[in-house]
Formats: C-alpha cells, structure tokens, sequence
C-alpha cells in the first residue's frame, strides 16, 4: 500500500466498523466509522472529477480540524490532484494570497471559520476556478459552491461513472506528488514542500516502529492539521491503527476554540495527545496554578512529591533503579493521593504525549514524568514526512529526542559534508523514502538541501553511544561569541521559561564578547508574588521588586545556583532586557508553528539589543527595563 489512496482503501476494509472520526455537533459527540469516511471520501472525490479536476492540479484547503478536512484531503488525493494544506493561523491576505497563487490551485477549499480572510483576496485569485466552502453560506457566488452539494454532484458521477472513478484514484503512483506543504516564511518566501504519497505511507511505517497504537486508542487532535507532526502523526498512523481521532470543538473565534480544549479533553478522554513546546508549557502552568489554588499545604506536598519522583525516574531508561528502589513505596504514595488527581484533569486515560516541533527542555519532560504522563520527545522536519526519531514508552531517555525509526539512515556531518564520529556535534543528515521530492518551484534550494538523495536538516546534533539522537538547535539560530565559538540558545531559552515568572526568553550573540537576552514576563505571577510580600506591583517600589525577582531566576542557572551545572556558564547573559509585550502571530514574532521569527525579533528590537551591550544594562533596574516593567504591571 505505496499510495496513499491504497493505503486509506485497506485500512478502511479492515477496519470498516471502527469508529474513525469524532466530531461535535450541538452537544454531542458523533461517531463515524472508517465505512462512512470511505463512502464521503468516495462522494467527494467523485464530485471534484465531475467539476474537472484532473491529475497534478493543485487545491487549497484552509480549514479548521474536522471530518471534512480529512475528506477533503482524501478526495483530492483520490482524484489524482495535489493538496496544499494552508495553516489556518495565516493572518494575512497576502500571506494566503502567495501560497494560493505560487501554487497554482485551481481550486480552495475553506472553511467558514476561515472564510473571512479569503474575500479580501478573493477578487485577485483570477486562476481560482471554484471556492467551495464547508459551511453554509448566505449567498454564493458564480464560483463559489457548497461542500454538501459536492457531495451529490458526487453521488451522481458514481452511479454512473464507478469504473472510471475506480481506474482513476487507482491510477496515482507512490512517487505523485500529494502534498504541497508551506514553510512559515521567516526569513523570505515561503517554501512549497513537495511530498509524495510514499513519503507518507512510508513515514507511517517508520512511526509505528517506533511505538504502537491499539485499536482502542482515541488522540483528540488539538494541533492544526495542516502540521506535518499533527497530519502524519495524528490522521494517517491512526488509520494504519484502525484508531479514531477526534477534533476540537472550533469556536465562533480562536480564543474559544482554545477553551474547548479542555472540555474536549475530558469528554474525549483520550488516552494520547500530540504536542509541542508551547502547549506543553501551557498545561504545566495550568496544572500548577490548579495545586497553587488548593493552599500552601497542597502546594508544599506537591513540590515534595516532584522532587521524589524526579529522583525516582532519573532519565526514564534508569527508572527505579539501584539505590532508587527504596523511593518507589513513596512514589507510589504520592501518586496515588496528587498525581492521580492530575490525570483525572486529561480524562482520566491519557497515557502519554507525543511532542514535536522544537525542542523541549529537560525539566518540562520531567514534570509530565513525574504525574505519570510523560512527554516523549521526538525529531522531525516537514521536509522528511516529518518523523525521524522518537522516545516512546518501551525505549527513552529524558532530554534525548529518541531513537531512530526504522528504515532511515542518519549521520552527523562537519561543515565541510564529513561523516563524523558518534558522540561529536554537526549537522544531522537522513536519507530515506520519507525525504520530500523537492521545493515547489524552487531548483535552487532544493539542491542546496537535497544532495545525492541525502536531506540536510540544518539542524545541530549528535548521537549518544546508547543510540539516542540529541537534537541542539537550528544552525540559524546559534549563539556565535567573538572567538567563534557556536552553542544553540533553545535549551537556555526553555529552562528559563519554565519559571512562573517568565512566559518568553530570546537570547542573542553575534560575534559579541559575551550573550544578552530579552524577556518578556509573566504579569499575574509577579503581581501575586509582590503584593505576597506586602507592596504595591504598580509602585516604584513593586517594580524594582519584580525586576530582582526575574533576575533571581535566571541567577538559579549561575554557578553555586539551583541549576548551575545545566549550562556553560559563558552563554548565560550578565544583561536582561524586559520587553513591553510578548511574541505573538499578530505583532508576526511568531510564526505559526509557536516558534519565535528571530530575524523579526532582532528587527524590532535592534535599539535594545545595542543598549544590552552597555555597562548600564547590566544593572537590572536600569531606566529601559523600570520603564517596560512598569507598562506591564500597571
């Protein structure tokens, strides 16, 4: 099953009772069986061939996750046709605009949701020849249809067209082109990932060989399913498990949608969750401020357990062992009257998280290990389907970023292309039937990033002698120090975040004697803390007070500090700069995978990257910082 097409037509055989997909609708979750997607698949392929979509034309679909996000995709595939899943977090019209037009599509598929951001641009997208709409509409245009409606044009070309539509879905090779996937476009334009159906099917193979999905196992998919992570891993490896996905409830606007999030997940009760970085984060300060809420006593006993646990479970391939046998009575006990509690909050099933996307520091994997959820970090690219590697419940190693998949070759090179020795640091390199075809229209940077069938990930990394991958940063995003020395600022930047204090971190060195970083902190948590300590947060007096309090935090990373032996102690930064606001999409210093736009950032704030450098910045409350401190508090 090399296409995805045969792939989705002998899973939904075998599994043809399974319930596939959940979706709520009103108040009630509604099941569909891997039959019932098929036969809507079919409908909506049937219905596209009908309006004259052909092999290898191309059709974008903006959607929130839902059961007519996975047809539509379906439908496209069966048709011959490429997808070009578009990121529903893509605020601009001209941002839609370019991925529509530079890939040619002949059709867009758009939900309701996302309706809204297409009628701005919708008059210049003169090669669009139909918009079809998963939602009902007031009025339609002469171009425009209803997916519903697709649907019955559907019905009709297959009463009597069936051995044609048969000989054409059946007719797509393992090496078409399925996807053509966008980059964020950070730095430049956007790049159009070319992804071929073997691409997928295989990937899907290699992430079952990393661990195993039952039939009984239901994920409540709360990442875009445009994500390559969410996409591979969320709607394709559940099918090759004959498992069921289930979407969010979409809201009227985004920050509803956020706040279906845990009222699905407790009606859903999935029992694993894909992830990345700023979700995480996002769940560990819930659950904190859940232990905050219940009193000083509850929160005492929780901090001890942690710190049991955290001895306990060393890196997870160590758990319990040697001398730490003796902490599992005391384990067991804390999580059986606070960790328990805890789980209750995911539905009372959840086993594990899956986490992708960037780097997820040490600490955090810590924390959902020690509640008896642990976050198994993996590796991936959109450019390689994306798995790479994984840790997974039977083989890991905290702070690591897993073991291979199967049927991939990696090495770790020099600048220069070099294999070098296990255990060294360069750039990881992987070849497989996973590696994309190419960029859209973009010879250049494919062979730039392909060569010899070998994908240069850009990514820096090593292998420990056990066979685990550690992934250090992104090789455009080094520190770089006056003597040339290079060391990747995210694992520095996800210890910091996870104080209570702090919500972002950016540290920076170009070529500079020593490393500063911005900050942008948490509001309510120093609020509390300072008003805890009988002063006024709106004060001169609360503002210093808050300024100590976050270099306090980052001082814990200092020698003779709480965590002074995580880092080398020359990157830590002598200068903090306090930033008015936080990196978000809207102000564009993030982009819509959560990861921080650096080059915008350093834009914006060159001013105070300058001033970082004087001996001035480097006393905590100098006039920058009380003047940025005080807009946030006030």
């Amino acid at each position: 099953m090399k296409t995805i097409n045969q792939f989705f037509e002998g899973y939904a055989e075998k599994y043809a009772d399974n319930p596939m997909m959940l979706e709520k609708i009103g108040d009630t979750w509604v099941n569909s069986s891997y039959s019932e997607i098929r036969e809507k698949v079919h409908q909506f392929a049937a219905g596209l061939m009908s309006l004259g979509l052909q092999k290898e034309d191309r059709v974008s679909l903006i959607s929130e996750g839902r059961n007519s996000w996975a047809i539509s995709e379906l439908g496209i595939l069966y048709t011959g046709a490429i997808n070009v899943p578009l990121s529903v977090k893509l605020m601009e019209g001209s941002d839609l605009k370019f991925r529509i037009t530079h890939s040619g599509s002949k059709m867009v598929i758009i939900s309701g949701g996302q309706s809204r951001k297409l009628e701005s641009i919708k008059n210049e997208l003169n090669e669009v020849e139909k918009f079809i709409y998963l939602d009902m509409r007031p009025e339609f245009g002469p171009k425009d249809l209803f997916f519903d409606d697709v649907l019955e044009l559907g019905k009709k070309y297959l009463a009597e067209n069936k051995a044609k539509f048969n000989q054409t879905w059946q007719s797509v090779a393992e090496n078409d082109i399925a996807n053509i996937c966008y980059t964020s476009g950070t730095t430049a334009d956007p790049k159009g990932i070319m992804l071929s159906h073997r691409n997928y099917t295989a990937n899907v193979d290699q992430g079952l060989s990393l661990m195993n999905i039952p039939t009984w196992f239901c994920t409540l998919l709360i990442l875009p399913w445009d994500h390559s992570f969410a996409h591979t891993c969320g709607i394709y490896a559940i099918i090759a498990s004959g498992a069921s996905m289930a979407s969010v409830q979409s809201g009227t606007i985004p920050m509803e949608t956020l706040k279906n999030i845990p009222i699905n997940i407790k009606e859903i009760k999935p029992h694993f969750i894909l992830s990345v970085p700023a979700l995480a984060k996002n769940f560990r300060k819930n659950i904190e401020k859940g232990i905050r809420d219940k009193g000083p006593v509850i929160e005492g006993l929780f901090r001890h357990a942690l710190k049991v646990a955290y001895t306990y479970n060393g890196l997870g391939f160590d758990k319990g062992k040697g001398w730490r046998v003796i902490l599992k009575p005391y384990y067991k006990l804390f999580d059986a009257i606070l960790f328990k509690k805890v789980r209750e909050g995911f539905g009372g099933n959840l086993e594990f998280f899956v986490g992708g996307g960037a780097l997820l520091d040490i600490e955090l994997q810590r924390f959902f290990y020690a509640i008896g959820i642990p976050m198994y970090q993996g590796y991936g690219l959109s450019e390689a389907a994306p798995i790479i590697s994984s840790n997974a419940a039977h083989k890991h190693k905290l702070g690591s970023s897993g073991f291979l998949a199967t049927n991939l070759e990696l090495k770790i090179c020099d600048d220069d292309g070099n294999t070098l020795p296990q255990g060294e640091k360069g750039e990881i390199v992987v070849r497989g039937e996973n590696v994309m075809l190419g960029y859209w229209k973009n010879e250049k940077t494919t062979l730039d990033t392909l060569k010899n069938g070998w994908l240069h990930t850009g990514d820096m990394g090593y292998m420990d002698s056990d066979g685990f991958l550690y992934v250090l940063g992104r090789f455009k995003s080094l520190l770089i120090s006056d003597d040339g020395e290079k060391y990747s600022p995210e694992g520095i930047e996800e210890a910091f975040e996870t104080s209570k204090y702090i919500d972002q971190v950016m540290l920076f060195n170009n070529q500079k004697p020593y490393t500063v970083v911005m900050v942008y902190p948490n509001k309510e948590s120093l609020k509390r803390i300072i008003r805890e300590h009988g002063k006024d947060p709106a004060s001169a007096e609360g503002h210093e007070a808050a300024l100590k309090i976050i270099e306090a935090e980052l001082n814990e990373y200092r020698n003779h500090g709480k965590y002074g032996d995580m880092f080398p102690q020359r990157w830590l930064p002598p200068a903090i700069g306090i930033l008015p606001e936080g990196f978000t999409e809207e102000n564009r210093m993030m982009n819509s995978t959560m990861k921080m736009v650096r080059p915008k950032i350093m834009e914006v704030y060159a001013d105070l990257l300058d001033f970082l450098y004087t001996p001035e910045a480097k006393i905590i409350d100098n006039e920058k910082n009380l003047k940025a401190i005080a807009h946030i508090l006030n």
